[in-house]
């Protein structure tokens, strides 16, 4: 206890941690006590202590899943929002340079060389969970992505909604174009598309699961013909397109192809076509993976930076049309996640069992932290081929987004 007691006494400089080691005894961390409620934790061994002074991230995701370390005062979300207001990203965060740092968990350098066979399996790993488990936490379009908050106080579905229409707007569509939607998820955007634009939609995913939902979705609209959906990677893709656009899939392809993937883009792009790319990023520059993120829940996943993604697609030729940056939209939206996984830890648990409840609900409340107070943003960054193929200026994206929301208004 002695190391991370030591670790603690640097770090806590906002709120109130309480540690109780496993011989029962009381170790109080005082900061600035307004800056949030007070949180108590208890390890319930002696070596977990020693383990999270080494490798906080690892150590504590482990021993929360394991139960060696509980909270007796607030919860998961709490502690780990804790610890990310003793850390937030700043230029001038002493704490964060000088003692996170050194300890941060991060995953070797070969976790993302996302080959073809390895993609598959990552994928597999996260996304072919049951669906019984995404219906429990997502909105009723199954949207796994950041949501979209122009307005205070919105539900999830109302963020999911407004989202799809920011991303339809910047795509400047028209009727009767050809979209390949690279990642589809379930199908919700690909379909969106189709009902709002009339356009035709291939979607495209390696998670089997996903392609089943995705299909008979589009059966049951009626709309199986023009919204296709296939198992198909990437670079695999035959043909030409009007527009491409991919949501949270860029995280998955890995630094070492990058260019590859916007030179295959590229090719898959008819001369006047258009690309938006939703990923989420980062603000603090290229850094490894967490280790317990690649280990648990994204194997092979890595958050970009944009000094990364701008010179892959210089190289393959594509301008770079607009870039926006979405702050606090993901901690937003996973705040609605995680509020749902607890509402919901009976059917979870009987799903899987009490360490994958622990494993996930760990997992929403470090993401919700790596939005909230570390560098973790979301890039919507849009591209064409030839630099005349859209309006000089970006309004057209305004107007085109007030349409689709007031079409989909009941």
């Amino acid at each position: 206890m002695k190391l991370f007691a030591a670790l603690l006494r640097t770090l806590i400089r906002k709120g109130q941690l309480t540690v109780i080691d496993a011989a029962g005894r009381t170790h109080r961390f005082v900061g600035s006590p307004a800056d949030g409620p007070p949180v108590t934790i208890r390890f319930t061994d002696h070596a977990t202590p020693r383990r999270a002074a080494l490798n906080p991230a690892l150590a504590l995701g482990e021993a929360w899943m394991d139960g060696r370390m509980l909270i007796e005062a607030g919860d998961i979300r709490q502690f780990l929002d804790l610890i990310g207001r003793n850390t937030h990203w700043d230029d001038d965060d002493a704490v964060r340079l000088n003692v996170w740092r050194p300890w941060r968990s991060s995953a070797g350098p070969f976790a993302a060389w996302n080959w073809q066979r390895r993609s598959r399996r990552n994928v597999a790993h996260h996304y072919d969970l049951s669906d019984r488990l995404y219906a429990l936490f997502l909105d009723a379009d199954w949207q796994y992505s950041c949501g979209y908050f122009p307005r205070p106080n919105m539900t999830l579905d109302e963020a999911q909604a407004a989202k799809r229409a920011h991303i339809a707007a910047k795509l400047d569509l028209r009727a009767g174009q050809r979209v390949l939607d690279i990642g589809c998820g379930w199908g919700g955007l690909a379909l969106y598309l189709n009902r709002v634009a009339g356009v035709d939609v291939l979607g495209i995913t390696l998670s089997e699961e996903q392609l089943k939902a995705a299909r008979a979705r589009a059966a049951a609209a009626g709309v199986g013909d023009r919204v296709r959906f296939e198992l198909c990677d990437y670079r695999d893709v035959q043909g030409r397109f009007d527009r491409i656009v991919s949501v949270g899939m860029f995280e998955h392809v890995g630094p070492p192809f990058y260019q590859l993937f916007f030179e295959t883009c590229r090719s898959l792009l008819i001369d006047d076509g258009v690309m938006l790319l939703h990923t989420i990023g980062r603000s603090d520059g290229p850094a490894p993976t967490d280790r317990w993120l690649a280990r648990y829940i994204f194997p092979g996943g890595y958050i970009p930076a944009l000094s990364q993604i701008a010179p892959a697609a210089e190289r393959a030729r594509l301008w770079v049309t607009d870039v926006e940056v979405l702050r606090l939209h993901y901690a937003l939206t996973l705040d609605h996640w995680y509020d749902r996984v607890a509402a919901v830890r009976a059917e979870i648990v009987a799903l899987y069992d009490e360490r994958f409840f622990r494993m996930w609900q760990f997992y929403l409340a470090g993401a919700t932290n790596a939005f909230r107070h570390d560098a973790h943003v979301n890039f919507q960054i849009q591209f064409t081929r030839r630099r005349e193929a859209l309006p000089l200026v970006r309004d057209y994206m305004g107007a085109a987004e007030q349409q689709l929301a007031e079409r989909e208004t009941p």
